[in-house]
């Protein structure tokens, strides 16, 4: 999630035509050849008939994509004086695709580009005209931008490079996030505790397990869940959209809401986790600071689930390689559903199970202990009954429960400012001890719970974790025996 500036040289000198690359260019890169030479002869500039070399510094680091062309492109211009100016892009990060007709086509990563030029010093960045909201988001900043190799170069020569005023704001996110991803609780019948869990792991930025015979409700209430969720501040902001633009799913605007990721059971572990020859973020950073919804949990490969066993406890995946490693934010809310039984009728007092002994132990080890630890709550969903569905009285609705959700967030965004943590969920031991303070009763019970239920460290630290998230709804600051009671009963349910 870090930019590496790569500086392109070019040496244009006497002897037989000849064009090539060097500098650990993949495929992507070394197929510039091809279209810097069309892009330049179709741009009206002429193309060295002598040998040319490219050299991509430093040397001994990979380079990918096609985001080189335009660099290159203004390098041999340069290099063989076209452009009489050329010292002015040697502190310029340009960023760009060509085109055979010498169009500059978007690139990947513009976000991170801008923000590792910030930092380093960069005089300013010349990019693809639909990468410019992008690169806006970097303040200040100078920012170019052209429509072609042409545009690009009468530019340069002019002096009238197009540059966006240096003190960009950068717009405040939406009151409120869009329902795109589910529907209002206030359309949900019953499932008061489901739903009451539900508040509690958007608030506290809590994982959750629903459980529950079919039709139900898990689904329909796994994608109400996002609409719980505040909008993100800033810098989640420009985090989700550093990753979605790395993936090449930017559409050029910041992403002002929380992403809401469901891929399918069938899903692989490389599309989950991330990775390919060419590493790519997976489901599970394209959901940073957002929602990843599993459902038909058991039904996903187990050997696929237990890749979200590290993500779950450090917010991070790093994936290696042969060529390298890299490493990918992951802090997600984890949202799963799951039938308690291949039939699902097992937990249901109205329809016999059909499923024999084998089969539901065969179905229930799909999810592995230590995965199942990871998850804060888990939250039985009966059958809807009939006066529930009948009833003309709407529930609560998800503008009311998100205004207490985001009471909390903001009260633990600044609770935990000077830490670098937004939820509940992300506090680490060391500060548990100075913001999950019991009363008497609440320690006698905690106490009583682990020695009876033989609970792990983890799961402890979870307990007080959500505890510390329900206290917070009830407005307190300590941590009585009612909320942990609450979180108790979430965490052994279903076990």
């Amino acid at each position: 999630m870090s930019a590496t500036p790569v500086t392109v040289e070019a040496d244009v000198s006497s002897g037989l035509p000849r064009f090539q690359i060097v500098g650990l260019p993949d495929a992507a890169v070394s197929e510039a050849k091809d279209r810097v030479r069309a892009a330049m002869k179709n741009s009206g500039f002429p193309f060295p008939r002598t040998n040319v070399t490219i050299n991509l510094a430093p040397a001994d680091t990979r380079k990918q994509g096609p985001l080189y062309d335009l660099a290159i492109a203004l390098a041999i211009l340069g290099a063989q004086g076209t452009i009489v100016d050329a010292k002015l892009l040697e502190r310029t990060v340009v960023i760009g695709e060509l085109s055979l007709d010498g169009t500059i086509r978007p690139a990947r990563g513009v976000l991170l580009a801008s923000s590792m030029a910030k930092r380093e010093g960069y005089s300013g960045v010349l990019v693809a005209k639909e990468n410019i909201n992008e690169a806006r988001l970097v303040e200040p900043l100078h920012i170019a931008s052209a429509r072609s190799l042409k545009d690009c170069v009468d530019q340069i020569e002019t002096g009238k490079w197009q540059q966006l005023p240096k003190a960009v704001e950068i717009e405040a996110p939406p009151t409120s996030p869009t329902t795109d991803h589910g529907d209002d609780f206030a359309l949900i019948a019953g499932q008061l505790h489901a739903k009451r869990a539900l508040e509690i792991a958007a608030a506290g930025g809590h994982n959750i397990l629903l459980s529950g015979p079919p039709g139900s409700g898990k689904t329909m209430l796994a994608r109400a869940f996002a609409s719980l969720l505040p909008p993100p501040t800033v810098d989640e902001s420009i985090e989700i959209t550093s990753i979605h633009s790395i993936a090449g799913l930017l559409h050029g605007q910041r992403i002002t809401n929380r992403p809401f990721r469901a891929p399918h059971h069938t899903s692989s572990g490389i599309a989950l986790v991330g990775g390919g020859t060419q590493p790519r973020p997976g489901e599970i950073s394209l959901a940073h600071r957002g929602v990843l919804f599993l459902d038909e949990f058991p039904e996903f490969s187990r050997a696929v689930l237990e890749n979200l066993r590290q993500p779950l406890e450090d917010g991070t995946i790093a994936v290696s390689r042969a060529s390298g490693s890299v490493t990918f934010p992951a802090r997600f809310m984890l949202v799963a559903s799951m039938n308690p039984c291949p039939c699902g009728f097992i937990s249901d007092p109205g329809i016999a199970c059909t499923c024999t002994p084998g089969n539901i132990l065969k179905y229930q080890q799909k999810i592995s202990g230590p995965l199942l630890d990871r998850i804060d709550l888990r939250v039985e969903v009966p059958r809807v009954a009939f006066d529930d569905l009948s009833s003309t009285t709407p529930g609560e609705s998800s503008a009311v429960i998100r205004e207490r959700v985001t009471t909390v967030r903001s009260l633990t965004q600044e609770r935990y400012a000077s830490f670098g943590i937004f939820t509940n969920a992300e506090l680490k031991p060391s500060l548990m001890k100075a913001w999950c303070a019991l009363t008497n009763d609440g320690m006698i019970l905690l106490k009583s719970a682990v020695d009876r239920l033989h609970m792990s460290a983890r799961s402890y630290g979870r307990i007080l974790k959500v505890a510390r998230t329900i206290a917070d709804l009830a407005r307190e600051e300590t941590i009585s025996a009612a909320h942990l009671a609450e979180a108790l009963q979430y965490r052994i349910r279903n076990a």
